[in-house]
């Protein structure tokens, strides 16, 4: 139909053409022949669009017979028949009446009518919901010929009752308090009492007052709380608020208390429930702790939080009963397989080759570790390594470690948990019996079916966690070479014991330096080449800060450009106002990020928008089959939505 904007203008054409007959002939002239010719073009629209109607109307009532025509006004549903732009060629009573029609609606679109849906989404075979003036209707289409059949099926009283049963499910969550050994360890009676009385407390008033639930206390610092979806939701929207309130509660010592919480939501019953939030739990504390972790339908996470540092825990219990545990698998092995991540670096060599010495030297099985020579970045470890006799067949492909793979191989991953980072995913798949070895956060996509899954997200290196393990092992005895490359590996993981470094961690290097790791050698596995340093400084000075982030962004890519990138983003951090620091390059079809930072901002939650992983201070991520330009922009975005929620609440 013609725009009124039309008839208005060619008004105003003819008003404002009759003062200048006066003055300027000619002028009133042109004013007049054209409010004539629009005249003429309003008027002939107006004709096409009426003649388009009854021409639509008329074709409609062919596609309807006069007893279906009956039969729809008779029937209880409202009914329109449209045609493919949308409008209206015919319409039943009900509809009329359900949309409160004054006069009838055709020749008008049916947009308003679904608005905000779409003629596409109108069109579903599965029927699209839409909710006009707060009446819920679901419409169904047919399409006859070059006209469609809409059905609307006011289903509004079963979709109350439907949402009604959603918001009352019950729901399990299950609280941690994080840090509780470590707080209360050092504290009086007094103020262990105050401490845990207050992180009760403030849990119960949020569980009875914001989520209306039950909170009831457990045994080791656990509780649980038992609510519905409608206040999990509501809790959601406001990110979980509790985490920072337990947040400000402090020790003597200055150290603040963390809780972590574990939700299964959209269980099917109440067993349900408790069971995806154990696993939510344990996904949380794997993460660090200080957040919370909602698993949705069993297969979904949430997350929300996972602000601070790991709380370290100093009781070495659990790794008693890994090594313990460990020690039967390699026993009953016929082989061990030791592999870590892609692109393996100091950190990932340096643990595999502790465990190597372990297997070897202890058990007296025969043990190799699996790597990518083309793609290492410990290229001068393994050589050191291989210096020596006895050394030379340590290290083997991935393709000639999956003929060797039996049904009685051990299979021991080090330095990630994620199953394709791994080094050779063929032998992940071969292998029936893995063991985990980790110190990165959890990523939902982690390695599942192990025999032993040993992560600590507080370690500072996976190094660390292998020179942990060997102590409690039979008669280990490293020589000082493999001391070296465990120590290599934590230093390089710590920047030179600056970063993630906890009192375990100078423990498992006095152990290693009383083996006989030489700090020499090791500090010679970090030179550097002069090519890779001129791709390191050009990196340094290319890069830009963005509220407090140094960006920086390579063109080219060389052998060496995945080193250079990793020590330019540690380097960034040295200058002034620098929180963290990302950069960018490019391997075959893949963008590469970098991240790192000095504990303030979270590194690893922002790099999870890109899919990557790795913790606090240190992460990654591969992007593919994007530019340079485009990852630099989601970066940015990303940078921009979590950068208040990463920023680290560190004690003092």
């Amino acid at each position: 139909m013609p725009s009124p904007i039309l008839y208005i203008t060619t008004v105003l054409l003819l008003v404002a053409s009759v003062p200048m007959y006066r003055y300027n002939k000619i002028l009133f002239s042109i004013e007049l022949t054209v409010a004539c010719l629009v005249f003429v073009a309003v008027f002939l629209l107006s004709i096409k669009f009426h003649f388009h109607v009854w021409y639509a109307i008329k074709a409609a009532k062919k596609i309807l017979t006069a007893e279906q025509e009956e039969n729809l006004n008779k029937l209880g549903l409202s009914v329109a028949i449209t045609g493919d732009s949308g409008d209206i060629v015919w319409c039943n009573n009900e509809f009329i009446s359900k949309f409160s029609l004054k006069e009838s609606p055709i020749g008008s679109s049916i947009l308003p009518y679904i608005y905000p849906r779409t003629l596409r989404q109108l069109r579903s075979d599965r029927g699209t919901g839409i909710a006009p003036e707060g009446k819920e209707f679901t419409v169904y289409s047919l399409r006859k010929e070059n006209y469609y059949l809409l059905y609307f099926f006011d289903d509004g009283h079963y979709k109350s009752i439907e949402r009604e049963y959603h918001d009352r499910k019950i729901v399990i969550a299950l609280i941690s308090f994080d840090n509780k050994d470590e707080i209360l360890r050092d504290a009086s009676g007094g103020d262990e009492s105050r401490i845990t009385a207050e992180v009760e407390r403030i849990l119960r008033e949020w569980s009875i007052e914001k989520m209306g639930g039950v909170f009831k206390s457990l045994s080791g610092g656990r509780y649980m709380l038992i609510t519905d979806e409608s206040h999990v939701e509501k809790a959601q929207k406001r990110r979980f608020e509790i985490l920072d309130k337990v947040r400000e509660i402090k020790a003597a010592n200055n150290m603040r208390c963390t809780v972590s919480i574990g939700v299964g939501s959209g269980a099917s019953d109440s067993i349900q429930s408790e069971e995806w939030a154990k696993k939510a739990l344990d996904m949380s504390l794997g993460r660090g702790g200080d957040q919370v972790a909602v698993m949705r339908k069993g297969e979904q996470y949430d997350f929300y939080g996972g602000l601070s540092k790991g709380v370290e825990k100093q009781d070495k219990v659990k790794t008693r009963v890994i090594a313990t545990t460990l020690t039967e698998h390699i026993v009953n092995s016929d082989k061990v397989f030791i592999m870590g991540h892609k692109n393996s670096d100091l950190d990932a060599v340096g643990a595999a080759i502790g465990m190597w010495a372990a297997v070897t030297k202890s058990y007296g099985k025969k043990a190799r570790i699996i790597i990518n020579r083309n793609q290492t970045l410990a290229k001068p470890l393994i050589e050191l390594i291989e210096n020596e006799e006895e050394n030379k067949n340590i290290f083997v492909s991935s393709a000639e470690a999956y003929t060797e793979i039996t049904s009685d191989t051990l299979l021991i991953i080090v330095d990630t948990h994620v199953p394709g980072y791994v080094e050779s995913q063929d032998c992940l798949e071969k292998a029936e019996k893995t063991v985990v070895i980790d110190h990165h956060r959890m990523m939902v996509t982690h390695i599942t079916d192990t025999l032993i899954f040993y992560h600590e997200p507080y370690a500072s290196s996976a190094s660390e966690m292998v020179a942990e393990l060997i102590q409690y092992l039979d008669n280990v005895r490293i020589n000082s070479m493999e001391a070296s490359a465990l120590l290599a590996g934590i230093m390089l993981d710590t920047k030179n014991f600056v970063l993630k470094t906890g009192v375990r961690t100078f423990e498992a290097s006095a152990y290693l330096r009383r083996r006989g790791a030489d700090t020499v050698v090791v500090k010679k596995l970090f030179a550097n080449t002069l090519t890779l340093n001129k791709e390191k400084s050009i990196l340094i000075s290319n890069a830009e800060v963005y509220k407090g982030c140094a960006i920086s962004c390579s063109s080219e890519s060389s052998s060496e450009t995945r080193i250079a990138a990793a020590q330019a983003a540690d380097e960034l951090l040295e200058l002034q106002g620098v929180s963290a620091s990302f950069v960018l390059f490019p391997i075959g079809n893949e963008i590469n990020i970098s991240g790192r930072s000095m504990g303030e901002v979270n590194v690893q939650v922002i790099l999870e928008a890109f899919g990557g992983g790795g913790h606090l201070t240190m992460a990654g991520a591969q992007v593919k089959d994007e530019s340079m330009e485009d990852v630099r922009t989601a970066l940015l975005r990303v940078i921009d939505d979590r950068l208040s929620e990463s920023t680290a609440n560190i004690k003092d």
